[in-house]
């Protein structure tokens, strides 16, 4: 059993997918697409990394507003959960990401990552600090 982490960006999908013993997150790959509301090729790549890791949970990230209220964005993911959820038959669960891309580029920056080069990891990092969140949080018994 493997979850996956997803972040949903408004023209990629960055993908993580946790270790057999759910302890760490591992990023897998950046899913993009060259419309936001183009997504049946993305919602077929996810199944094919489902079925590949063997995974039987989704944790994907909610863009909350700073002050902790709902926005279009989040409103976005919610839809997507739907999608989600009817097409793998899988539970997705809502995962506060708020500061998730600026700790991204952040951890990128202090490696030494250039400008150029950052874009294209930051969706799959932002992935892997949604999934390692909800990991370390399952793994002390918490709720978000």
């Amino acid at each position: 059993m493997r979850i996956m982490g997803l972040d949903l960006g408004s023209k990629t999908v960055g993908v993580a997918v946790s270790d057999p013993l759910l302890i760490t997150a591992q990023g897998l790959e950046i899913i993009r697409r060259p419309e936001e509301n183009k997504l049946r090729r993305t919602l077929a790549r996810i199944e094919e990394l489902i079925e590949e890791y063997e995974v039987s949970e989704i944790v994907l990230g909610l863009p909350k507003n700073m002050n902790d209220t709902i926005g279009d964005r989040a409103e976005l993911s919610f839809a997507f959960r739907e999608k989600l959820e009817r097409r793998t038959g899988l539970p997705v669960i809502m995962w506060d990401e708020r500061l998730t891309t600026v700790a991204a580029d952040k951890a990128m920056i202090e490696a030494g990552i250039r400008r150029e080069r950052r874009r294209e990891y930051v969706d799959k990092i932002a992935a892997v600090l949604i999934l390692q969140g909800y990991l370390d949080c399952r793994a002390n018994g918490e709720k978000e």
